[in-house]
């Protein structure tokens, strides 16, 4: 998932304060790192230098910084331009944007108890100063004079979208809702913004609550030594040594659950993952998603939307909901006849082994393995010790390589996130520094659930020179015990691929003007998902697929298993995913909120009453479903499936030629794709690269669909 590329977004994200004190910014600003350039190599944040009281002075200046731009754009007594209103507005706000990257990837991947304390005492000053912007009337009418009298300057195709993207925004930020309205929207914003930090928060908190101890060694039954290994490591942290500790988090629950024996402790880890943030305690989000939606809807109606949906397609490749849905329910059906053939396969290795119960949702993974094993002789442990975490990186390095000409260099000595980080430069094929990329790969308590790309640093332009972008993949692996190595999943190492995919799109990211830099929700994913395609080609497995010990290149008998047995399990992965996806849109096309929503009933009959079965849960229940209540892809968790349509058919146009490397593929992939960020519409990219609309037939051909 890509979650903080994009500028635009952060200060509705992070929010803000009612109140300062004085000399909050006088008091630290001799010291405060974000007062001054970087002199850090490249450019990076000075992270062993910054401190969390740090942040809340630099908020402050940054704002007050941005409003004296904004002011001065106001005032200008000359005619609105391109550039003294338009280039001026796009550039101002540095410091800002500069503490707000750092500030949101170190609450991302190291949060505690203070900087959560600081997210909610800044989370209503930032929603208000962003307001304050998208609601100057001074300085809407400027941009608007420069909108409608364009055709007086000669703009080249990447100012016009600048231009409209602009103009576009203060439209669909209320600048053309009377002063009433307007005061309401910023209530709206401020307590929308308020509680999707909420959620996020209690979602973490509820994650790191629940630890599944085991004492006694018959119950690890079943396990891998690598997980028994990390769980005993967990288990020492915690100052229970000599125990076994299993977490929510998804590398030590999933494979838990997929090879565990005892099914009892099955069942206590299952319910307490999809019962997050439905427990309620103090970190229950029910009536945070009924406040949210109801917030959300009366928003949209207040921009003239039936509903919240409706605002944000709009932006997207999808345009409405129809369209949505109507991708959606294609993929439904099958996929859903699909997991119905997988449960009869699940429920017959049940009775092989004697068993007289029909499967529940704590059963699938684990009987699903053994039918998967009897179907193909395939066990996944088989696979793990030639996914060594640092091999597989490499992997992605070759691929990118084969691709596009780049290199891939680790830095020493140089300032990180966490000390667990890697860090490495970017060189394009001709020598030049493309940027620098930040790899975090394990969990731990402060970091939030699943695996995303963000940056430090956009790509943008200076004087007339590309400012080279610094960004960060972050994951969440299990953390091997000491001196062991990190074993991935054929899932995981696909992750690794996916987000540097993301990563990549960043580092090849050739815009004048950050208001053209993001593309559509639904087409994000296109660079990310086109790169797992790669992964277990065997051309490719056989350059980094090694076995950790002996260094033998993995056999071929078992990437012949591996490609067999790749489409099986398609239908619960396609069933769960699908519906979180219908899950989200269903709450965000809601065009009253009853006072009564009962939130479990709301889901329960989403999703039963299409006929999902009850041994699958959806991916996401609402409650702990951060992409869409926190914010990054609400109304848009579809987006993932959307950009499939578009990565199976991309691949396709490698396959084509017969050559999965094709440079001439790869260079127009890289023209039109991952470097114009959203100067053209998404369809528009899409068929520069490819040369027609995709069709859906790879993508159902892809998962066993077809």
């Amino acid at each position: 998932m890509n979650k903080t590329l994009m500028a635009a977004g952060l200060a509705v994200v992070l929010g803000a304060c009612n109140s300062t004190k004085k000399g909050d910014v006088a008091d630290t600003a001799v010291v405060n790192p974000f007062f001054t350039e970087y002199t850090t190599p490249f450019g990076v944040p000075p992270f062993d230098q910054i401190k969390v009281e740090h942040y809340k002075p630099a908020f402050l200046k940054g704002m007050e910084e941005h409003v004296a731009e904004v002011d001065a754009i106001v005032n200008n007594p000359d005619e609105a331009t391109f550039e003294n209103t338009i280039v001026a507005l796009d550039q101002s706000g540095e410091l800002l944007t500069k503490v707000a990257y750092a500030f949101s990837g170190q609450a991302s991947v190291n949060t505690n108890d203070e900087i959560q304390a600081l997210e909610q005492e800044l989370s209503p000053l930032l929603s208000k100063h962003s307001d304050d912007i998208s609601l100057n009337p001074k300085l809407f009418a400027r941009v608007k004079s420069v909108y409608e009298n364009q055709a007086k300057f000669d703009l080249n195709k990447e100012q016009k979208k600048l231009l409209e993207e602009t103009y576009k925004g203060f439209v669909r930020g209320g600048a053309n809702l009377d002063a009433d309205k307007q005061a309401q929207l910023r209530k709206l914003n401020e307590q929308i913004s308020l509680l999707e930090l909420t959620f996020g928060q209690n979602t973490l908190k509820e994650t790191n609550a629940f630890q599944l101890v085991v004492d006694k060694k018959e119950d690890l039954s079943g396990l891998p030594e690598t997980l028994v290994a990390a769980a005993a490591a967990a288990a020492k942290e915690a100052g229970m040594e000599g125990k076994w500790v299993f977490t929510l988090h998804n590398p030590s629950v999933m494979p838990f659950l997929q090879y565990a024996d005892n099914r009892a402790l099955r069942e206590k880890i299952y319910n307490a993952y999809i019962s997050r943030g439905n427990n309620n305690n103090a970190n229950d989000n029910k009536d945070v998603i009924k406040k949210l939606v109801t917030a959300r809807l009366e928003k949209a109606k207040l921009l003239g939307y039936e509903d919240f949906a409706a605002y944000v397609l709009e932006e997207n490749m999808a345009k409405n909901e129809k369209n949505v849905y109507d991708l959606l329910n294609k993929i439904w059906t099958p996929a859903l006849a699909k997991a119905k053939e997988e449960l009869a396969d699940i429920n017959a290795e049940i009775k092989k082994e004697g068993g007289n119960f029909e499967a529940e949702g704590w059963d699938w993974r684990y009987y699903f393995e053994k039918a998967k094993i009897a179907k193909f002789d395939l066990d996944e442990n088989e696979v793990r010790p030639y996914l060594e975490l640092n091999n597989v990186r490499e992997g992605a390095f070759y691929v990118a390589n084969k691709l596009y000409g780049i290199t891939f260099t680790a830095l020493q000595n140089m300032p990180l996130p966490d000390p667990d980080a890697q860090v490495f430069e970017c060189k394009d094929k001709d020598g030049s520094s493309l940027g620098v990329l930040y790899m975090d790969f394990f969990t731990r308590p402060g970091k939030s659930g699943g695996a995303w790309c963000g940056g430090y640093r956009d790509q943008t332009y200076k004087d007339g020179k590309r400012v080279a972008p610094i960004v960060t993949t972050v994951f969440n692996f299990s953390k091997p015990a000491e001196g062991q190595p990190a074993l991935l999943s054929a899932d995981e190492a696909g992750t690794v691929f996916h987000e540097f995919g993301h990563a990549l799109n960043g580092l090849f990211a050739d815009v004048h003007y950050n208001g053209v830099s993001g593309v559509p929700r639904d087409f994000v994913e296109l660079p990310s998902q086109v790169m797992e395609h790669w992964v277990f080609e065997p051309e490719v497995l056989k350059v980094y697929a090694k076995h950790h010990n002996t260094g033998e290149v993995i056999p071929q008998a078992i990437v012949d298993k591996i490609v067999k047995s790749g489409k099986y399990g398609q239908g619960f992965a396609t069933t769960e995913y699908v519906a979180s996806s219908l899950l989200d849109m269903d709450y965000h096309i809601l065009k009253e909120i009853p006072a009564d929503l009962d939130i479990e009933k709301f889901e329960a009959n989403a999703m039963y009453g299409r006929g999902l079965l009850k041994q699958i849960a959806p991916r996401y229940w609402g409650t702990y479903f951060g992409h869409t209540m926190e914010g990054g892809y609400t109304a848009g968790y579809y987006s993932y499936i959307w950009a499939e349509v578009l990565d199976c058919d991309a691949f396709e146009a490698f396959k084509e030629t017969g050559d999965i490397f094709n440079p001439e593929v790869a260079a127009k992939f890289r023209t039109y794709v991952l470097s114009p960020g959203g100067i053209d519409e998404g369809m528009v990219m899409y068929r520069n690269f490819r040369g027609k609309e995709p069709s859906i037939d790879p993508l159902l051909r892809n998962r066993g669909l077809k």
